[in-house]
């Protein structure tokens, strides 16, 4: 067995596996190292292709079956894939078939209200996705005749689409050779060739990148082959990534295809779950609130957030900083200017964001003449709304920060008490 450098790390030529080369790991790559880079490829070429023949015969028989792969139109894989964005694939699902039977095209999403589109993302989080997805659709519309463009190139020029959702996009739909690296991807790549520089770091990115477009020239295509060879290749690799090689606790290493190519496994079994290597994460900010459940006999009252900032332009129970008192709650009720007849504890609650957690108390609070209100049906400038039931079910957005007390209202005997 010999080896040669790749991009940071030793190249095995029997497998095209991995091992870090410590001192160029974080240096940059000189005229000589591109041209060894390239005499390594070329070396290594026809070992990759064992590589992924192991991978596109374990998908052929282990490949999830998933509802945006049985027609993989470029409008489907891009939903699906925006949907996917910090969300497990079961809870996509429904939210997935919700969402095509309202807006089965571009063009419907493209001409269809915010606020229906909101609310059919409503409960996934993340929210700028949903608007970035309309966004991206008028775009298509206006300047592509409504067809999506076929390139990752062209994808990213899209509101919302990244390098990675354009080359799932790219390769899964149009069968481009784009390697969609995700943390899957990441993942893979760090334990078969044990990279241990920092996952996110640029360099770790760009050194996965060359390994897979490696991998993906090599592969075999032919008789017995996916007929779109390189979405094949990043499914399979997606799949491996959430089935076998795990991101929590030890890896699948005996049922993964991979495992005699995989530096990791073979140089420090049992140790495979030590890769990647990921940066310190910072403490989240707590913030703290009172959450108010303002009700008369038959509706509720909601405001919209603002514009900008989290969660924009969605609506909320009204809410303010920090913890208050049953006193306290009943005296900014009133200067909100209603005029509350009972307090009831509607309990805690607390939702974590990527970089802030909120630590939140709420009461459900029975106030007379809710019908003399003035307000915007639509919500226009922070005015209360006055909701029934039927109407936070289906209309309006409420994001899954309140869920807690949303299922609280709504589970109440007849609507209200």
């Amino acid at each position: 067995m010999t080896a040669d450098r790749y991009g940071g790390a030793m190249v095995c030529t029997e497998c095209g596996k991995m091992t870090v080369d410590a001192e160029k790991q974080d240096s940059g790559m000189p005229e000589e190292a591109c041209a060894e880079e390239s005499a390594v490829l070329s070396a290594a070429e026809d070992r990759r292709d064992r590589m992924a023949m192991r991978l596109l015969a374990w998908y052929r028989e282990n490949r999830r079956v998933l509802p945006w792969r049985e027609d993989p139109t470029p409008y489907h894989v891009w939903l699906s894939e925006i949907m996917l964005q910090q969300t497990r694939v079961e809870a996509v699902k429904e939210y997935y078939a919700r969402f095509l039977a309202a807006l089965p095209d571009i063009s419907s999403l493209a001409a269809a209200p915010e606020d229906q589109v909101m609310k059919l993302w409503e409960g996934l989080g993340y929210y700028s996705r949903a608007r970035n997805l309309q966004k991206a659709a008028k775009v298509v519309c206006t300047e592509y005749q409504g067809r999506m463009p076929e390139t990752a190139a062209a994808l990213r020029k899209l509101p919302g689409i990244g390098a990675y959702t354009a080359a799932a996009i790219a390769s899964i739909a149009c069968g481009e050779p784009e390697p969609a690296l995700d943390g899957n991807l990441m993942r893979v790549f760090s334990r078969v060739t044990r990279y241990e520089g920092e996952i996110c770091q640029r360099a770790s990115k760009e050194a996965a990148e060359r390994f897979y477009r490696g991998l993906f020239m090599a592969a075999p295509a032919g008789p017995g082959q996916s007929s779109n060879l390189y979405g094949s290749l990043n499914q399979a690799l997606m799949d491996l990534g959430a089935t076998i090689c795990l991101p929590n606790g030890a890896p699948a290493c005996g049922a993964c295809p991979l495992s005699a190519c995989c530096t990791i496994h073979l140089q420090a079994p049992g140790r495979e779950a030590a890769l990647p290597i990921m940066p310190a994460r910072k403490p989240r900010k707590v913030q703290r609130y009172t959450v108010f459940l303002l009700q008369d006999a038959d509706r509720i009252a909601l405001r919209r957030r603002p514009p900008k900032g989290l969660l924009a332009g969605l609506f909320e129970f009204p809410m303010t900083e920090g913890h208050l008192t049953e006193r306290e709650a009943l005296q900014y009720v009133r200067k909100l200017g209603f005029s509350p007849i009972r307090i009831e504890d509607a309990g805690a609650a607390r939702h974590i964001f990527t970089h802030v957690e909120w630590d939140m108390v709420g009461y459900a609070v029975r106030v007379d003449e809710l019908a003399k209100i003035r307000y915007d049906s639509n919500g226009g400038g922070g005015d209360i709304i006055l909701a029934a039931a039927d109407e936070i079910r289906g209309r309006y957005p409420i994001p899954s920060a309140f869920r807690r007390y949303r299922e609280w209202i709504l589970n109440r005997t007849g609507g209200w008490q």
